[in-house]
């Protein structure tokens, strides 16, 4: 009898090892993980036990920044290019990289444009955005990073100090990242010019650009000329929509509450949008939404994309700060309609 007893007992202690196993995996596959990856200069941010997306920061690129970021079904969104080329996309503009938060003018300095692809002997028009350190990282319902980066001129001289929040959180078909970025001035005034290069951004996959057939050529504010070439279009199924129910290409230069990217990857809908909120300076915010897969939200462009608009600066006294909200939202499985978009919209500006 006692034998059977102690076999009885070490099968019960069996099962309940078991049990606190799987419930433990079930709690780690919940939630969101902050997990921080010193030795690779990034920290990954898993929800539901997949990975939606890394804070980068190498010491090689001129910002950090998000990538890649990943839709709920597994799709990646953007596009691969300058850091893991993919067959068939764009090899334009080397300054986009996945999700990233930066300027065109910041005391006369280009922050936005800054890239490998600009000669040594330009380099001091151009800023730096360089990461210092990780302040916090929380894991749970809702993931937290917070990080402080220097703006930079190319002599390493400090303009600005960026306090940046990013809050993760997700279920079974969305993702959203809260980005709130506070920028203190700390060795003299800083003054924010008129620029359409800015400032909360992600570059798409191919699937996300809207269908072409022309061959463009861009120019950024230091004339540097790139060219689009129109490739095949197969597969390309994106387009944008407003708050203002602008669709396509008349969505860019107009200012929103809102815009959605709506698209097909891997036979499955994928929507995404940016919301702008009513604390911003400038809001409601210019759209620099593009076809070929740049879609960015600027709250200090003004005149540069309404010509008929005055010039404005932005300036920020030494020792002084401003914040910006910004929210991207991303579903997978249907479209994102505009009331749902609306809906976001309202709970964002009441959040912070």
């Amino acid at each position: 009898m006692n034998r059977i007893l102690i076999i009885r007992g070490f099968f019960i202690l069996v099962f309940l090892a078991s049990e606190m196993i799987l419930n433990a995996q079930s709690l780690k596959d919940t939630g969101v993980r902050i997990i921080r990856v010193d030795d690779k200069h990034k920290v990954d941010v898993i929800v539901n036990g997949n990975l939606f997306t890394s804070y980068q920061y190498p010491v090689n690129i001129e910002k950090p920044f998000l990538f890649p970021v990943i839709a709920p079904n597994g799709s990646v969104i953007t596009r691969g290019y300058p850091i893991e080329p993919r067959k068939g996309e764009r090899t334009d503009h080397p300054h986009h990289i996945g999700i990233w938060f930066n300027y065109g003018d910041v005391n006369g300095l280009d922050f936005w444009n800054n890239s490998s692809a600009i000669p040594a002997e330009k380099k001091d028009s151009y800023g730096h955005i360089v990461h210092q350190k990780i302040v916090k990282t929380v894991s749970g319902e809702k993931g937290i990073l917070e990080v402080v980066s220097n703006w930079d001129d190319n002599k390493g001289n400090a303009l600005l100090t960026e306090k940046t929040l990013y809050i993760f959180s997700g279920d079974g078909n969305s993702r959203t990242i809260d980005h709130i970025s506070t920028l203190t001035a700390i060795n003299g005034p800083v003054i924010i010019g008129d620029s359409k290069e800015g400032m909360f951004a992600i570059r798409v996959d191919r699937a996300f650009e809207m269908p072409s057939n022309e061959s463009l050529i861009f120019t950024d504010d230091k004339g540097n000329p790139t060219k689009i070439k129109a490739i095949d279009n197969e597969g390309v199924t994106g387009m944008y929509t407003s708050s203002r129910g602008l669709k396509g290409d008349s969505v860019w230069g107009t200012r929103n509450d809102w815009v959605i990217l709506s698209g097909a990857k891997d036979n499955v809908t994928i929507t995404m949008g940016i919301f702008d909120n009513p604390k911003n300076p400038g809001y409601p915010a210019y759209a620099h939404a593009r076809g070929y897969g740049l879609f960015s939200f600027n709250n200090f462009g003004q005149n540069s994309y309404d010509p008929k608009q005055e010039k404005r600066s932005y300036k920020i006294e030494k020792g002084q700060s401003v914040t910006l909200y910004h929210r991207f939202y991303l579903q997978s499985g249907s479209e994102l309609t505009a009331d749902k978009a609306n809906e976001i919209f309202q709970e964002f500006s009441k959040a912070y």
